[in-house]
């Protein structure tokens, strides 16, 4: 079963408006990244109740906290970092979310040679601290594969999620994410499928050679491959979040944008292939 959520700052800044969408769209969940054009663990506590606030008012949950966390060089001081986390922790609790998606830390500053080898140790141990955090405050964390990062890779996603061996360490597959970074995400699936708990549905075409970069299209009609990621996790039997992320304008490390208006269209386009893959929503 599906459970449809959204990175809502992708219908735009004005919380007003992300959930006014939402609204339209029959979602109920808001992956919390930022309102006002403010990451979340950037905005002020008095602005952090007030979206409480409005989020009850208008009965809206929260699918989990979509900070930034691990988005920093690996050999950038650890103790700032870790605070930060800390804080997102309060956020969560606060929101009564017990989830926080994050991030496996990018190369470091000076002396990257490609390989991460030798900084695999560090990233362990520092997610590992987090997760021994996490453990106390029963909050599961969601490692989402990301372009430039640790686990930008099928297999270091899968190392990570069985060397920390933990039940609250699992993985948010972004099969957009593997088209961008060069990987097959049908082997993105199949080498992290017993690790993921969370999607973020997001497509994406890869253009010729020569012709760019790519860009967002609507679910199912580029080269994630997610007709195969949805199926498997149906007959799995499923029971999780599906949070749209569909950056149809563009996005990059801060996130996307698709606007109000083509925000529902990929939610439909989702619907659509969701119960054709034989999924159903809950």
């Amino acid at each position: 079963m599906f459970r449809l959520s959204a990175f809502a700052d992708e219908i735009g800044p004005d919380p007003a408006e992300q959930l006014a969408v939402l609204k339209s769209c029959r979602i109920r969940f808001v992956e919390f990244r930022s309102i006002d054009g403010v990451n979340v663990l950037k905005l002020s506590s008095t602005r952090l109740a007030e979206f409480r606030a409005m989020l009850l008012g208008e009965g809206f949950g929260l699918s989990a906290i979509g900070s930034p966390i691990g988005k920093v060089p690996i050999d950038e001081p650890f103790a700032p970092h870790l605070d930060l986390f800390r804080q997102a922790l309060d956020i969560a609790k606060q929101f009564d979310c017990p989830r926080i998606r994050l991030f496996s830390y990018y190369p470091p500053t000076a002396g990257w040679t490609g390989d991460w080898a030798p900084h695999r140790s560090e990233v362990l141990d520092r997610l590992r601290a987090k997760v021994e955090l996490a453990e106390k405050a029963n909050v599961t964390l969601l490692h989402e594969n990301e372009h430039n990062i640790y686990g930008d890779r099928p297999d270091r996603v899968r190392d990570l999620a069985a060397t920390i061996a933990s039940p609250l360490f699992r993985s948010a597959y972004d099969a957009a994410n593997w088209v961008f970074c060069g990987y097959d995400p049908v082997e993105g699936w199949n080498l992290t499928e017993e690790f993921t708990t969370h999607l973020h549905i997001k497509d994406w075409k890869t253009p010729k050679p020569g012709a760019g970069p790519g860009h967002g299209v609507l679910a199912g009609t580029g080269d994630g491959r997610l007709e195969y990621s949805l199926k498997a996790a149906v007959r799995r039997g499923y029971d999780g979040f599906a949070t749209m992320e569909p950056h149809l304008r563009g996005g990059g490390p801060t996130g996307g944008t698709t606007g109000p208006d083509l925000f529902p269209v990929a939610v439909d386009a989702f619907r659509t292939l969701m119960q054709a893959c034989g999924g159903s929503e809950g």
